[in-house]
């Protein structure tokens, strides 16, 4: 059973950064494709960012390209998003998710099949 924890949200200005890291624990973590999501007050859940362990390629929103990056630790079994240049329709609760699935509908949320508890972005002055 993979077990997945959050952290490091919290309120940051405008402009600012904060990195967003997700422990993993039961399984070995780089048979899974691993993926971000959020989800804003009122609003869908969406898909920020997504590694494929097989080849290593990342995805991302077109939302988050260019100020967020996804990357991995794989010695210490933890994903990372960070996130630079945040602005205030960047405020949501993060989530991370896992899935076996390493094909091209990595932004399908539904695909996913072990999900974190989330941790919360706020981004005001």
């Amino acid at each position: 059973q993979v077990q997945l924890v959050e952290s490091g949200g919290g309120l940051v200005q405008p402009g600012g950064s904060l990195r967003l890291s997700c422990a993993t624990s039961g399984r070995t973590f780089n048979s899974y494709t691993m993926g971000w999501f959020r989800q804003a007050p009122g609003k869908v859940r969406e898909f920020v960012a997504a590694i494929t362990y097989k080849n290593g390629n990342t995805y991302y929103a077109d939302s988050v390209k260019g100020r967020f990056t996804i990357s991995s630790d794989n010695a210490e079994n933890t994903l990372y998003l960070q996130m630079n240049s945040l602005k205030p329709e960047d405020t949501a609760v993060y989530y991370c998710a896992a899935t076996d699935y390493s094909g091209t509908y990595y932004y399908i949320g539904g695909l996913y099949d072990i999900w974190g508890q989330g941790t919360q972005v706020t981004v005001s002055s």
